[in-house]
């Protein structure tokens, strides 16, 4: 297998350090650039177009699967693979949705990551043996598991991007400064945001999240 170009995208910098040491240390990548959040990942992955990224879901400011959604989208070419602690339907299965190559878990072996990486490098899609690929394929058939996956799909990728900043308790003022939009604009998206969630009071935006998978605190 050649040398790949990887981006690394975790919000715990040890994580990277170590899968950074595994992957040069066994000459099987090269890492190009490390990412936060899922924004960065997003910025670095246009900018550097690596040849594989791999992220966790659970990220500050944008999660890994609205990241991996929009680099999909931009660079059909980069390969992506999920990174993480979760297993469940709700994760897989949106994960899968957003154009992922591979989905592994954390409490993988290295050799599962070296397999992982050669299957999406020959254009195949790898999942963990944990995630059930008949478990995957009626997941896919049947629909989203549960309605918020349902409604977090008829969101657009702003309204997604604004929702997970007002569940991780940012303020308007601070959501507007981040994204670059007027205070104005994001008391529309979250008015928006409530009537096409069903939300009455902002303490429910973090409730839901928890359910859809957009943030695990």
């Amino acid at each position: 297998m050649k040398i790949l170009r990887v981006l690394l995208a975790d919000d715990h910098t040890i994580v990277r350090q170590g899968l950074r040491a595994l992957l040069e240390g066994h000459d099987i990548a090269e890492v190009v650039g490390e990412a936060g959040d899922g924004r960065e990942a997003v910025l670095l992955a246009e900018r550097l177009l690596p040849d594989v990224a791999i992220m966790d879901i659970a990220m500050p400011g944008l999660y890994g699967i609205e990241a991996a959604r929009r680099i999909k989208k931009r660079f059909p070419e980069i390969k992506i693979i999920i990174l993480s602690m979760h297993i469940e339907d709700v994760y897989v299965y949106q994960a899968l949705r957003s154009g992922v190559d591979g989905y592994i878990t954390k409490s993988c072996t290295f050799e599962e990551l070296q397999l992982a990486l050669e299957a999406v490098e020959g254009g195949k899609i790898y999942l963990s043996p944990s995630v059930s690929q008949v478990l995957v394929r009626e997941l896919l058939e049947m629909g989203p598991p549960s309605e918020a996956s349902r409604l977090m799909e008829k969101l657009t990728p702003r309204e997604r991007e604004i929702f997970q900043l007002l569940a991780e308790g940012e303020g308007r003022a601070e959501i507007a400064q981040t994204l670059a939009i007027s205070p104005k604009t994001v008391d529309r998206h979250r008015e928006n945001l409530k009537a096409k969630l069903g939300v009455k009071r902002e303490e429910e935006f973090l409730h839901f999240a928890r359910v859809a998978g957009i943030v695990d605190f």
